[in-house]
């Protein structure tokens, strides 16, 4: 790892895999395990760079293909890079939109060399391979850059990811052959969908590229949750201890808190704002609806221990009362509070791995989901 990157290990639960590090980045330290607010266009919507301070988020995602299509990677480093484009001077990873590509089903070919799409935005094919999308994150300039991977959807045949997958480490090396800045750390995706046989091999495979650091990627395209859990306990074990291990695309307590007891120390997902512009909040592990008529009278914040700005300044009648006049800071408030929640929940587990207490204050979490 480039000098600019370390990863250390402060502390590892005695009963499970769980463990709690600092990874050093060129724009700062990330303490995992670490949730990562998603800022696929340059923001992360409805938010400030400062407000997003505020929710104690460390590192923030944007999205290389969103990004390509619109500004361009070329105009954004033109302004110096994606941290002084966007304002946000903290840690920043960006994907390599490869899942994007994979979501666009009906506009797209996969080949050999890369995948040939037609824009969405404007109509005009595009062909993104290995290289070009590192060329793109190169421009970018986020402190972690994620290899161009092919995500199989679920369900697919055994055979279709069998493809996918070594077509994956295939481009992998063709994106480290590509790679050029020493002050980003390219990151490598295991691929196999849920078959735990490609798992393990992919893993293997990728683990002797040595690369800085992993990341567990086609997870949330449609499995159920008891699926995701049995790949992530069968994948992590196999990544490097030294080196972070980053879930994609998964971002609800549960999944967390299974991930991490299998070891893995980053996560992304867009629920938090999403949820926010649905009027949905999440308060102590549960999701409530703000648009509820139970709360227009209710002068209580969300939840009374939150240090958020929402919570520290709004009631539950106020927030509702946003919601049903379609005020536009009702998404940023609401935001900054779903935000906070998940941060919040991630370095509550990280303080109770230091005291080696992980099991006993979240492992309620990793007893088996009740049928419903």
């Amino acid at each position: 790892m480039h000098q600019s990157f370390q990863f250390s290990i402060q502390a590892q639960c005695s009963q499970t895999q769980a463990r709690a590090a600092t990874f050093l980045t060129p724009h700062g330290k990330v303490e995992t395990p670490r949730f990562m607010p998603v800022g696929t266009l340059a923001t992360v919507k409805a938010l400030t760079p400062a407000q997003l301070k505020g929710t104690g988020a460390q590192m923030v995602l944007a999205n290389t293909y969103h990004l390509h299509l619109q500004p361009g990677d070329d105009l954004i480093a033109r302004a110096g890079g994606l941290h002084r484009f966007m304002g946000w001077d903290g840690p920043m990873l960006t994907d390599s939109g490869g899942f994007q590509v994979f979501s666009l089903a009906s506009l797209r070919t996969i080949q050999e060399e890369g995948v040939k799409f037609r824009s969405p935005r404007d109509g005009r094919i595009i062909n993104l391979t290995p290289e070009k999308a590192i060329a793109i994150q190169n421009q970018l300039g986020a402190d972690v850059i994620m290899a161009f991977d092919e995500c199989p959807p679920y369900p697919a045949s055994k055979e279709a990811v069998v493809a996918a997958t070594e077509r994956t480490y295939r481009w992998l090396k063709r994106c480290i052959a590509a790679h050029n800045r020493s002050d980003q750390a390219l990151f490598g995706i295991v691929q196999g969908g849920v078959y735990a046989d490609l798992r393990t091999a992919a893993a293997e495979q990728l683990v002797d590229l040595n690369l800085p650091g992993y990341a567990i990627g086609g997870v949330s395209v449609g499995e159920p949750g008891d699926l995701i859990n049995q790949i992530v306990k069968v994948t992590a074990p196999l990544l490097p201890v030294g080196k972070p291990r980053y879930l994609m695309g998964v971002g609800t307590y549960q999944e967390m808190v299974q991930a991490i007891a299998a070891g893995i120390d980053l996560f992304d997902c867009v629920i938090p704002t999403r949820l926010a512009r649905h009027g949905a909040v999440f308060v102590r592990g549960e999701r409530w609806n703000i648009k509820n008529a139970q709360f227009r009278e209710d002068f209580a914040p969300l939840d009374a221990e939150c240090p958020c700005y929402t919570c520290q300044n709004f009631s539950r009648a106020y927030l509702g009362h946003l919601w049903r006049c379609r005020e536009l800071l009702v998404y940023t408030l609401l935001s900054i509070h779903n935000i906070t929640e998940l941060v919040r929940f991630t370095a509550r587990i990280r303080e109770a791995i230091l005291g080696d207490r992980f099991l006993t204050e979240f492992g309620h979490y990793l007893a088996p989901p009740t049928e419903q």
